[in-house]
């Protein structure tokens, strides 16, 4: 075996970028299409994938989206929840709880997020590329197209290409647009015969956007502008488990399959012995000491298939979204030379060099403990949570109202807000204190489901009850006589001099 100290690796790749040509020109990679088990399996992982995000804007619950994020009227739906600005910090704990969850995935299982769940990988590989080998066909034919004249060809596979391409960001543009102010109010834009400019305006920006990354900016999206490929410098040690080359197994590089002449010469000089035991052994033995070849013949079937265009041999780095398309090439090579699969597997750097498996160190503690205190104190916030939001203030620059009866009166404002997917018919009632609530206007309170209502009532107490400037008083909101909600307040009334 060689010694890891003993292998010696070409480090000009740092040199370069693979989506830049030497004239620091963008150089358009042309990945050869992948074939093998893991495609496979993302090919069925891709398909449900899409099934859920194309369906998931028609599912309702209780006549309401299964999820919108409605960003312009900051109303964001989960699971059938609402939440309004007022849950915000529910959200921000939530993003945070996903943002601990992607950092201790990362540091056990690497970037396979990229490769095998993230939108844009999901959408440019098995979708979109899947569509230009179909019309313009493997990375070879590309590339004679690319250097072809303009011709009916040309121009045909071009034109077919820009429209279906076109055609397809155009239907993920309606579909992500749907996310954000519904399906139902989608189509109803869609379908009324008033121009409804703003929609017009949004599904052409995000049409053309998702037409640009899918038709020219591509894997720059992963390399350039995604942030997460650089967190792997910071969150990956030697324990995570990534798309990595077995340098052991396969270096020095070279053009050996296994045919070794000192091997072949000592089974011809014991030839007599018939295959026994003994010469066996020795033949591998000898073939063993005597191979100065790794198992990597060099072949460059992992490059050409990478769809950001690295060579996995070279170690972990930012370009790599874990595809394992360089995992699929790698094994189709080697059983074609018969040589054991696993060259470039999913595997630690310490698994690879001294072959432990993946330990549970006290980093990985710290997050999982992280992330777990966050999950519970989420899941506290959401069973905790109201349905009805509630906020009273005293109208502002009034005091108090001393009436002729003896009473003395405030006016307040109710600020409410009914997150849920029912109108809510509330009733007021003092708890502290005996008084009078009279409502400002209308005799009943009715909040319209997943809507806010701003309503005024007075508060008329005795002057015997009012116990100086400021007397707390709480008033209970019920619905059909049962108390919902508990709300305090301050009952300003003259001041009492002893």
């Amino acid at each position: 075996m060689v010694a890891v100290k003993d292998i010696k690796l070409d480090e000009s790749f740092r040199d370069s970028v693979a989506t830049i040509s030497k004239e620091g020109k963008r150089n358009f990679l042309h990945p050869k299409k992948p074939k093998g088990k893991l495609y496979n399996l993302r090919t069925w992982f891709s398909l449900f994938y899409l099934a859920v995000f194309f369906s998931v804007p028609f599912i309702k619950v209780n006549g309401a989206p299964l999820m919108m994020f409605n960003i312009l009227e900051r109303k964001f739906i989960l699971f059938g929840l609402i939440f309004w600005p007022q849950d915000f910090f529910i959200f921000g704990i939530g993003m945070v709880t996903f943002i601990v969850f992607v950092i201790l995935f990362t540091v056990v299982f690497g970037r396979i997020f990229c490769g095998w769940a993230c939108p844009q990988t999901i959408f440019m590989e098995m979708v979109f590329r899947k569509i230009e080998y179909w019309i313009d066909g493997d990375a070879t034919q590309q590339k004679q197209l690319k250097s072809m004249s303009w011709n009916i060809e040309k121009i045909f596979k071009r034109s077919s290409k820009f429209i279906v391409f076109f055609s397809l960001s155009f239907v993920i543009a309606n579909f992500f647009l749907a996310y954000i102010i519904s399906m139902d109010a989608l189509i109803a834009d869609i379908s009324s015969p008033a121009l409804h400019f703003g929609t017009l305006i949004s599904l052409l920006i995000f049409t053309t956007i998702f037409f640009l990354v899918y038709w020219w900016f591509r894997e720059q999206a992963c390399i350039v502008v995604c942030p997460y490929g650089r967190l792997q410098g910071v969150l990956l040690d030697r324990n995570s488990i990534v798309v990595a080359y077995d340098r052991l197994r396969g270096e020095p590089r070279g053009k050996n399959t296994n045919q070794n002449s000192h091997g072949k010469e000592v089974h011809e000089k014991c030839a007599n012995c018939k295959g026994t035991n003994a010469c066996k052994s020795l033949q591998e033995k000898t073939v063993v000491q005597e191979n100065k070849v790794g198992d990597c013949i060099d072949c460059y079937a992992c490059v050409r298939v990478c769809p950001t265009g690295i060579d996995i041999r070279n170690g972990t780095q930012l370009e790599c979204i874990n595809c394992t398309a360089c995992i699929d090439a790698c094994d189709t090579i080697m059983t074609s030379i018969h040589k054991p699969t696993g060259l470039v597997r999913y595997a630690s750097e310490n698994s690879i060099v001294k072959g432990v498996q993946l330990k549970f160190s006290p980093r990985i503690k710290a997050y999982t403990t992280v992330l777990s205190l966050l999950i519970l104190l989420l899941a506290f916030l959401l069973i905790s949570r109201s349905d009805l939001d509630a906020r009273l203030m005293r109208t502002s620059g009034m005091t108090y109202t001393s009436l002729p009866n003896g009473l003395i009166e405030n006016l307040y404002s109710l600020k409410l807000a009914n997150k849920t997917h029912k109108d809510i018919s509330i009733d007021l009632k003092l708890e502290n204190l005996k008084g009078e609530i009279n409502m400002a206007g209308s005799s009943t309170l009715v909040v319209k489901k997943e809507a806010y209502s701003n309503v005024q009532f007075f508060v008329k107490l005795n002057r015997d009850q009012v116990k100086g400037w400021k007397t707390p008083i709480k008033i209970g909101l019920y619905e059909n006589q049962k108390k919902i909600k508990t709300i305090t307040a301050k009952f300003i009334g003259p001041e009492i001099y002893n």
